[in-house]
């Protein structure tokens, strides 16, 4: 099977920062960091390096060529990423000494894709594949509802949080993930629980208290708990944890199994700097002492 990923491709400038800054405050960084992310890079390359093969469905400018060439050396099929004239999308990235962030995103080519890339991606899919979703990108609903309608098991990771862009795809959804604040804010929105949305499976991730998953069918409820790390940088944590899971169930883990494992690239994730360079491989995830 194959997991297509319908994802923003990014520019993570990461400035490494005393504090986060206050409004109006002027603030001198004491380094600096240039890595491939956007959330939808992220969990590509985290997919890839839980062992699936990962289909990236996405668009740069012609200044992100080094960022698909980076794609395609971590093992990604980058065939339906399009070059476009519009700038590569960024994010500007603060970092605390404490490993908590503050991000400035600017979307670029990653909101100016096509019905004919995602046409010519779905060609190639088969029922059973997974596709995954973030609100990074552009025909966010449409790729849910045509996922749905070839036999894909349609994954939405709702961030950057947007109860509109949510209650788009949530018809055509087999899979959401969120986190707890997300998930208040969209029971305020719809008026029910994440048990109550009609999707197979949700995963609420909770930061240090772990990750639950609720079973849509039974209401069934898993806590896998978090592993106790010393974090340096928390960016990209959640987009590991999502590309594992994924990965693991596309290797036919069982929920439990496919979310300790991806547990454990979260935390072994948040001990590192940096976003799609750094996410552990599998090896290291099995290797890992905690």
């Amino acid at each position: 099977m194959a997991i297509l990923n319908l994802g923003s491709i990014n520019a993570d400038m990461v400035y490494a920062m005393p504090h986060l800054p206050a409004p109006g405050e002027t603030l001198a960084a004491g380094g600096l960091q240039k890595f491939l992310g956007g959330k939808g890079a992220n969990m590509s390359v985290a997919a890839t390096r839980g062992g699936s093969e990962v289909k990236h469905i996405g668009a740069v400018g012609a200044d992100g060529v080094w960022a698909v060439e980076r794609l395609a050396d971590y093992g990604v099929d980058v065939e339906h990423v399009a070059r476009l004239d519009t700038p590569t999308g960024h994010a500007i990235i603060a970092v605390d000494r404490d490993g908590e962030n503050l991000i400035i995103l600017y979307p670029g080519a990653n909101r100016e894709l096509t019905m004919a890339q995602l046409d010519r991606a779905f060609a190639q899919a088969a029922p059973g594949d997974i596709l995954v979703l973030q609100n990074e990108t552009n025909l966010q609903a449409e790729a849910a509802e045509r996922g749905n309608a070839k036999g894909l098991r349609v994954c939405y990771a709702a961030a950057p949080f947007d109860a509109a862009a949510v209650q788009a795809v949530l018809p055509h959804l087999d899979f959401l993930i969120l986190n707890e604040v997300e998930a208040e804010q969209l029971r305020q929105a719809t008026g029910k629980t994440p048990a109550d949305l009609g999707v197979r499976d949700v995963i609420i991730t909770l930061g240090a208290k772990g990750a639950r998953h609720i079973d849509g069918a039974s209401g069934a409820v898993l806590d896998v708990p978090a592993l106790p790390v010393t974090a340096v940088d928390t960016t990209g944590a959640g987009d590991t944890f999502t590309g594992y899971v994924l990965s693991a169930l596309d290797r036919g883990l069982s929920m439990a199994d496919a979310m300790a494992e991806a547990a454990r690239a979260g935390a072994l994730m948040v001990t590192r700097r940096g976003t799609a360079d750094v996410i552990p491989t599998r090896q290291e995830v099995a290797d890992a002492q905690f």
